[in-house]
């Protein structure tokens, strides 16, 4: 490799780094995001969205960082300048370390990503979960407390229990 290959490379490589250990912070986040969702603890999900908003906004600039120098290592090696890809610059760079270092990182960022996509989804789920479950339990207080001034007004007040019931089960209802 020749010096000014090498140079972008390096810059390329110390950017891979970079957004890993930004990813692997992002794991840590969404995985405690699951126990804190668990114990429904809100100003710990609070603080989590924030600490996860910072790492998203690192992220960007250094997603934006690894654009350029992937562009320029690929205009070196030529390479597709226009959507330069990890792999097709290892395939290039054949033959060197380098190429397995880039193929390396690019396995570790895939293995990353897709396990934080998956426990995100995970926590999408259990939020979703929580707040039918809030809602649930705020409709069943107004009901009991609807029924206990009902009861309290004496009778010839209230509606059929028929119809009470069967509006209290239909609010009852999960979202479409």
């Amino acid at each position: 490799m020749d010096a000014t290959i090498e140079r972008a490379f390096h810059k390329l490589e110390s950017n891979l780094e970079e957004l890993t250990k930004i990813y692997r912070s992002l794991l840590d986040i969404v995985r405690k995001e699951k126990e804190i969702l668990l114990k429904a603890d809100r100003d710990a999900l609070d603080e989590s969205n924030k600490l996860k908003e910072e790492l998203l906004f690192k992220l960007r600039a250094q997603d934006s960082l690894r654009s350029r120098y992937a562009m320029e290592l690929a205009t070196l090696v030529g390479a597709d300048t226009e959507n330069p890809r990890l792999l097709e610059l290892a395939q290039k760079l054949a033959g060197t370390p380098a190429a397995d270092r880039l193929r390396t990182q690019h396995a570790a960022l895939d293995i990353l990503i897709k396990r934080i996509t998956e426990i995100n989804k995970e926590n999408e789920e259990y939020t979703k979960s929580a707040l039918y479950t809030e809602r649930r339990f705020e409709q069943y207080q107004r009901h009991a407390f609807r029924k206990e001034n009902l009861r309290r007004q004496g009778p010839g007040k209230t509606r059929p229990a028929s119809r009470r019931k069967l509006r209290f089960e239909r609010s009852l209802r999960p979202p479409a």
